[in-house]
């Protein structure tokens, strides 16, 4: 005996009505039923609508239902937060549908797509946790290294002093004093520091405040007069006169 689908789906329009009382839609009757049912997650407020998911079932009966499977479409999305989910949640629907042909099936698709649902919003919020922490960590990150500084380093050692020398001038000053040639007597008195440190060295062990030292300026006023003996002296090959 052939099956007679308009009955077996006015039979299940019934049923549903009875089960979703009072939230079943009924759209269209003619050539097919067509109806919609919300659905929700179990956080989901319909007042404040700021956590979890909601959506509306749009089902369209074929003239072979349940033979064949119903047309599945997603209205009126609340909080999916992009297209993606709305073609999964059918996806997964029509997955349903393959597995229960043959059998009135609205109430099984409509289960399923709540249960997905729930499943989904699980899997945002732990999204959102993981996105916070990171945040979080972010923020300590760069606050510890606002409170470490910039770690030094050889290379930036050596940038900072090459800056800093020109910024003072010291390279500039350096540069004429090897153009000058020969540096006078006080000039190399006043570049070798080691004198100058190993007698306030010696001041310091005697107990004397440094501070209290007089330097007799007028000691270093000929400096320039002396004559200083010329390194070629020390050289084996080095012959007077020539």
């Amino acid at each position: 005996m052939e099956r007679n689908y308009k009955e077996d789906q006015c039979n299940e329009i019934e049923a549903l009505d009875s089960i979703y009382c009072g939230e079943m839609e009924i759209l269209e009757t003619e050539p097919f039923h067509k109806f919609g049912i919300p659905i929700a997650t179990e956080e989901f407020n319909t007042e404040d609508q700021t956590e979890g998911l909601a959506c509306k079932l749009i089902f369209t009966y074929t003239s072979r239902y349940p033979d064949e499977g119903p047309l599945v479409d997603v209205e009126d999305p609340i909080n999916f937060e992009d297209e993606i989910l709305d073609e999964r949640l059918v996806e997964h629907i029509n997955e349903v549908i393959q597995e229960n042909l043959g059998m009135e099936m609205i109430f099984t698709l409509v289960s399923s797509a709540q249960e997905y649902l729930n499943l989904r919003w699980d899997d945002l919020k732990k999204e959102k946790e993981r996105e916070i922490q990171r945040k979080l960590e972010e923020i300590e990150e760069m606050e510890r290294k606002k409170f470490e500084g910039t770690r030094v380093t050889v290379e930036s050692f050596l940038k900072w002093r090459k800056e800093f020398e020109i910024d003072m001038g010291i390279i500039e000053k350096r540069d004429k004093a090897q153009i000058s040639g020969k540096l006078t007597g006080k000039e190399l008195f006043l570049r070798d520091n080691t004198l100058n440190e190993s007698d306030i060295k010696f001041l310091i062990e005697a107990g004397e405040n440094i501070d209290n030292v007089k330097i007799d300026e007028t000691l270093f006023q000929n400096i320039e007069d002396l004559e200083l003996e010329s390194d070629d002296e020390d050289d084996e090959d080095y012959a007077p006169g020539n």
